[in-house]
């Protein structure tokens, strides 16, 4: 870096300076790839981005927008993987695709991208894994607790014959087609400052535990002692601020990614449900393509999964010491203690029979996917 620009100050501004002028020029894509990989506060490097870009924009045969809910840097902390995504399909397909980057929430989030999605009003995007679930239920059983909450049993279970048999038709039928998904690491029980950690169930005694909107969720925290809580994600920070909620469940990077890492004091790794995401695209606008483009779009989401797995630890690893680095303390349970959990709210309780029969379709179904999760196939992930 040369020596003149000597102060954070000048550095940020030039980094602004030129994400507004690419922006401005029509190169979001460009701007965002310049700013993820450091370049910004070089008006060359990030004028020499924006030219590759363009010439590889210019090059294909398909422009590909692939939008997400998350900024290109959170993959520190939040494997999204979407630079290494976009990078594999422009290889995989030899140049004839072109992806556009709409990060950052830029296009919504969630149930919004996944409805752009269906719509075709853009090709592909990046969501919940639970957004399928109005198109098929059965994708719902994933906040079953201790069906699929370690990252191993979740890999296991989507990548199964029986889900691709079976969840995969569901959602083809209503324009999705599933490109890959994506591990982050399962929920936790994280406390808010001044809390005490959380081991046992019995510790979460009148504990106001904020949940989202799942009533399997809601169940499970009133299964295991906690009082649910809902509130909006939106206001999850000042309620936890203000004791309006005592304690959350997002995975470990989710924490960190949106700003939690001053307002904790622990976090503790019960394992009950993943945190889980998916890439997901436009079905007509896909087999429109020709057949060795699919394939490479096909063959560009199996690197970017397998990419995933490997930095799912790391991701981990660099929320973790971020979030020490603001007091806070990390508990892993025993076997005897991930015992006591799974005994007093886990999948195997007559008190989630009604789930399982209504989105699984029967109790045979459901005994399928819990095989499933049980049976380690080729993928391989570490577990938090």
């Amino acid at each position: 870096m040369p020596e003149d620009i000597s102060t954070r100050s000048e550095i940020a501004s030039l980094e602004r300076r030129n994400f507004m002028k690419l922006a401005g020029a029509g190169s979001l894509t460009a701007a965002a790839v310049a700013g993820a990989a450091g370049t910004l506060w070089s008006s060359q490097a990030a004028a020499q981005t924006a030219k590759e870009e363009a010439e590889r924009e210019k090059a294909a045969d398909h422009i590909m927008t692939v939008a997400t809910a998350y900024v290109l840097t959170a993959d520190r902390s939040y494997p999204i993987m979407q630079l290494d995504f976009k990078e594999n399909i422009q290889n995989a397909t030899n140049g004839k695709v072109y992806v556009k980057l709409a990060s950052g929430g830029q296009l919504g989030v969630g149930g919004a991208l996944a409805q752009k999605v269906q719509g075709g009003t853009i090709q592909a995007a990046q969501h919940s894994l639970s957004n399928f679930a109005p198109f098929a239920p059965v994708v719902d059983l994933i906040n079953l607790p201790y069906l699929c909450g370690a990252n191993q049993r979740f890999v296991n279970l989507v990548t199964s014959d029986y889900w691709q048999a079976t969840v995969h038709p569901q959602v083809e039928a209503r324009g999705f087609k599933p490109l890959f998904y994506i591990v982050i690491d399962p929920r936790v029980v994280a406390v808010r400052k001044g809390g005490d950690a959380v081991i046992v169930p019995s510790d979460l005694k009148g504990v106001k535990f904020r949940v989202p909107g799942s009533k399997m969720l809601q169940q499970y925290y009133r299964m295991v002692g906690a009082n649910p809580t809902p509130v909006a994600w939106g206001e999850t920070p000042s309620a936890i601020k203000q004791g309006v909620a005592d304690a959350l469940d997002p995975a470990v990077g989710a924490l960190y990614v949106f700003g939690f890492k001053d307002i904790l004091s622990h976090v503790t790794f019960t394992q009950a449900v993943p945190d889980s995401q998916v890439y997901s695209c436009n079905l007509e606008w896909f087999e429109s393509l020709p057949g060795d483009v699919q394939e490479g779009i096909e063959f560009a989401a199996e690197i970017t999964s397998q990419q995933n797995l490997a930095k799912v630890p790391a991701a981990r690893g660099f929320a973790m010491a971020e979030l020490r680095k603001s007091g806070v303390e990390f508990h892993s349970l025993s076997d005897d203690q991930l015992a006591e959990w799974q005994a007093a709210g886990g999948y195997q309780l007559s008190e989630w029979d009604s789930f399982k029969t209504d989105l699984a379709g029967s109790m045979d179904a459901f005994d399928k996917l819990v095989e499933a999760a049980g049976t380690t196939g080729r993928h391989y992930v570490h577990d938090a």
